[in-house]
């Protein structure tokens, strides 16, 4: 044997921690590193199936088509049944993986591909919803001619889950690899053989069989005694806030009553919702605004207002989030009239800030200052609480001496500034005292038109000294 080969043996030892040295060939064979982790199963030959198709979802059957009818006492025979749904479709099977060719002598369990989930079935399409009809009528006998058949579409059937694919069989299902650590020919030479396994992939899951599709509802009955049609509603719409006071908006509806037996109104053997509707009168009402805020009703362009007609034929306005807005309302002859006070914007309720801090003792005074100059408008409650430093402690922590509202006798407002006489308030007097640190959050309540929004303003600092 080349002496050469026996020169760079303790090189190769180094970087082969575990060997196994075959003196006949020359050669030293490395079966396993130092990082081996002997728990190990990886994905280290062929390739995973792919899960199948889902099913397609079933359509929704048609509605059935509604109608209205003039009845005079002639037969009436009406179908107006909604369709069936269709079902959903079946999911497809999950694929095969591609199985590969199993590695020989891995120093570590392997795991064979596993196979493709099966798809999801379809959702059975719902069932149409039976037609409305609605009868306008003279006599309430002549119904009893009418037979109608209203019924709701079956729901269609949920698609099946397919099954998964098969996994992968191990060819070879274990092996033993040996290893060999220390010098070969020394004292702390060993060998040990460790035995690896293969193990089968997994079969794909099933897929889950898809919902029933729901049945539609029954038709609804709707009577009218007379025979003129009734007009469209407009019980609501909306519109821009810079243009309600453009024009007056006029807005109607029809009022039913709600009542049970519509088929003992009907012919036997008719099919329809148990509820039906009875036409009670029409309801119509107009609205218009009077804009009276210092602020043109431009600055709000892009606020949008609804207007909504209720059943005693008055006009109900709501604005946007927005949008905060006080007023008077009233309707006379069906006219709703809303004469706007006060109109502010939501970014400008919460505008608060410190001002200035001032005075000691009874005399310490917080004052605060609304910098959207809304204040003659909006209702203003403070909460304090007042945290000075505690010295006696050695620690210099801040303790709460007072917390509470502030009763309304104590707070002053100039126009939109606001004195918080603090030192007024049963706070301690070694907490008022000059050279004080204090910590003072002041939590204030803006309210306006049934709308309110909180805001929290802190100071820290230290009371002043004469």
């Amino acid at each position: 044997m080349d002496k050469r080969f026996f020169n760079k043996l303790p090189l190769l030892l180094t970087f082969c921690l575990f060997t196994s040295f075959l003196p006949a060939s020359g050669s030293v064979f490395c079966s396993a590193s130092a990082h081996e982790d002997y728990g190990r199963t990886s994905r280290d030959y062929g390739t995973d199936g792919s899960k199948g198709s889902d099913g397609r979802s079933g359509r929704s059957g048609r509605n059935g088509q509604s109608q209205t009818i003039f009845v005079d006492g002639s037969p009436v025979n009406l179908d107006l049944s909604g369709q069936n749904g269709e079902d959903g479709e079946d999911g497809q099977r999950g694929d095969r993986p591609h199985c590969g060719h199993q590695p020989d002598n891995e120093t570590h369990d392997i795991q064979a591909p596993d196979g493709g989930a099966g798809g999801d079935g379809g959702k059975g399409g719902d069932g149409g919803n039976g037609g409305s009809l609605t009868v306008y009528y003279s006599n309430l006998a002549d119904l009893r001619k009418i037979s109608v058949r209203a019924t709701g579409g079956e729901g269609g059937r949920g698609g099946r889950g397919a099954n998964g694919g098969l996994g992968c069989n191990c060819r070879r299902r274990e092996w033993e690899v040996k290893t060999c650590t220390g010098t070969p020919g020394s004292a702390d030479y060993k060998c040990k053989e460790k035995t690896y396994r293969c193990h089968d992939g997994r079969d794909g899951r099933t897929g889950d069989d898809g919902s029933n599709g729901n049945r539609g509802s029954l038709g609804i009955l709707s009577i009218v005694k007379g025979k003129e049609s009734l007009a469209g509603d407009i019980p609501t719409l909306q519109t821009a806030v810079s243009e309600l006071t453009l024009k007056q908006f006029n807005l109607s509806k029809n009022k039913w009553n709600i009542r049970r037996g519509a088929t003992s109104l009907l012919a036997p053997g008719s099919a329809i919702a148990d509820e039906y509707r009875e036409f009670e009168q029409r309801l119509e009402g107009t609205f218009q605004l009077v804009w009276q805020d210092r602020q043109p009703i431009t600055s709000f362009a892009g606020q949008v207002a609804t207007l909504n007609l209720n059943d005693n034929k008055q006009v109900e306005i709501t604005f946007g989030e927005d949008l905060w807005v006080d007023g008077t309302s009233k309707t006379e002859a069906n006219l709703t009239t809303l004469t706007v006070n006060n109109a502010i914007a939501k970014k400008d309720v919460t505008r608060l800030a410190v001002s200035e801090f001032a005075g000691a003792e009874q005399n310490l005074n917080l004052k605060i200052v609304d910098l959207a100059a809304k204040s003659h408008a909006l209702q203003t409650q403070f909460r304090v609480k007042f945290r000075a430093q505690d010295n006696s402690s050695g620690l210099s922590d801040f303790r709460t001496v007072y917390e509470g509202d502030i009763p309304a006798e104590l707070v002053t407002r100039d126009y939109n500034r606001f004195i918080l006489a603090l030192g007024k308030l049963p706070i301690p007097a070694t907490a008022l005292s000059p050279g004080v640190n204090v910590d003072i959050e002041v939590v204030a309540t803006r309210s306006l038109g049934g709308r309110s929004a909180k805001q929290s303003i802190n100071w820290q600092g230290q009371i002043r000294r004469r």
